[in-house]
């Protein structure tokens, strides 16, 4: 085997493994504080959302999230966000912070919900 490949292989799973964000709220949690008036987020692409979201979620892409947050979120409103595995909600909950948000909440994976 090209070992190249190994090491890029090691590095991805340790990524995967240790490094990428963790969820940092439940599904029954993330339901209590919709229920209570936090905002529910989907950061994933038009497809995604299109093909199926979460019922009442607003969708904002990863890509465009920098962009339009100011404008769209309110950062006195707590935020939960989801993608599809866990990923990209990590990276916008990262960014938001990034932006001065702070009621921020990492769901991960929309299948959590």
């Amino acid at each position: 085997m090209d070992p190249f490949f190994i090491g890029a292989l090691v590095l991805l799973l340790a990524y995967f493994f240790f490094f990428r964000p963790k969820p940092d709220i439940d599904g029954p949690g993330a339901r209590a504080l919709v229920k209570e008036g936090a905002l529910l987020l989907d950061v994933r692409t038009d497809g995604e959302f299109s093909a199926g979201h979460l019922t009442g979620a607003k969708h904002i892409p990863l890509h465009d999230l920098e962009r339009r947050a100011k404008k769209e979120l309110d950062k006195s409103r707590t935020i939960v966000v989801y993608c599809r595995s866990g990923a990209r909600s990590g990276q916008a909950k990262k960014l938001l912070a990034g932006l001065g948000f702070e009621k921020i909440r990492d769901l991960g994976g929309m299948s959590r919900w």
